[in-house]
């Protein structure tokens, strides 16, 4: 028998500001390489499709898709979007791709709608016409058209609730060992692992062994995506070696494989894209 978890005193960032959940947008089509990230990606095309193709299996296509954790594969969409990346707990474990019909992929954009800005600078361009043609909600998304992007990495805040409420009626809710979502909470903040299994009073080869059974990705994954968030929203502020080293990451080259193995794309793609710091972390298409 496991034993209890112990209750140890939380710091203010044990619950991440965005509630699991970060978001990015852009208003133009895009591709990304063969990648494997650790957690969960929703992406929500703006008025195209989304296509997704694995090692081996068939390709898909769809309104959306929501694409599971380790799970190899490239992926492209067709028009602007908005990509959700959400921690491991927060959806039911042992889904494959999932394709989105439209009617999910309107709900899904309405939950976010008081989140999303309808205007992002003034270069911006309504799209309404063009979403209302594909069946999606008028707004509150806009093109924008000196950018390129709809949004940056924000923090949903209540509006997360609403998302990942729409998102259970669709995948199932979890149901996790308490000491699994506490490891994975603190995994992807960059905890130690050694601290991390103190806390919850079990061995390090236990906790990996629970943490990977319950949601299927590595420990060690989940750090090094905590990590690449740290880097990814150094970007915009400095040189891809000072990100690197703000992150913990060994040197540039570092940073560049593992945002290449995670992402599917170069640090130098994202850091000319312009993503950024977001209170909750960053994400990026993948």
């Amino acid at each position: 028998m496991l034993p209890p978890l112990r209750t140890p005193a939380l710091e203010r960032n044990d619950r991440a500001p965005d509630g699991g959940v970060t978001v990015f947008g852009e208003s133009a089509p895009f591709q990304v390489g063969r990648h494997r990230h650790p957690v969960w990606k929703v992406v929500l095309p703006l008025g195209g499709h989304a296509w997704l193709r694995p090692d081996t299996g068939a390709s898909v296509t769809a309104a959306g898709l929501i694409v599971p954790p380790e799970f190899a594969h490239t992926c492209g969409v067709t028009s602007g979007y908005v990509a959700l990346f959400i921690d491991p707990t927060l959806i039911r474990p042992g889904l494959g791709p999932v394709a989105l019909e439209p009617a999910t992929v309107r709900r899904l954009h309405a939950a976010l709608s008081s989140t999303l800005p309808s205007t992002l600078s003034s270069a911006a361009t309504d799209d309404r016409a063009e979403r209302a043609a594909n069946g999606l909600p008028a707004g509150p998304v806009t093109r924008d058209a000196a950018a390129g992007f709809l949004a940056g990495p924000l923090a949903l805040g209540d509006a997360a609730s609403d998302f990942l409420a729409e998102l259970a009626a669709r995948t199932g809710a979890p149901s996790l060992d308490p000491r699994v979502a506490y490891a994975v909470r603190r995994g992807l903040l960059g905890e130690a692992p050694a601290v991390i299994a103190a806390d919850v009073g079990l061995s390090m080869p236990r906790l990996r062994a629970l943490v990977r059974a319950a949601v299927g990705v590595p420990l060690v994954r989940l750090r090094r995506w905590g990590r690449l968030r740290v880097a990814v929203s150094a970007l915009p502020g400095g040189s891809v070696a000072s990100a690197a080293a703000e992150a913990g990451f060994a040197d540039q080259a570092h940073l560049a494989r593992t945002a290449r193995e995670l992402l599917g794309r170069t640090p130098g793609s994202l850091r000319k894209y312009g993503c950024g710091a977001g209170s909750g972390g960053v994400s990026c298409i993948g």
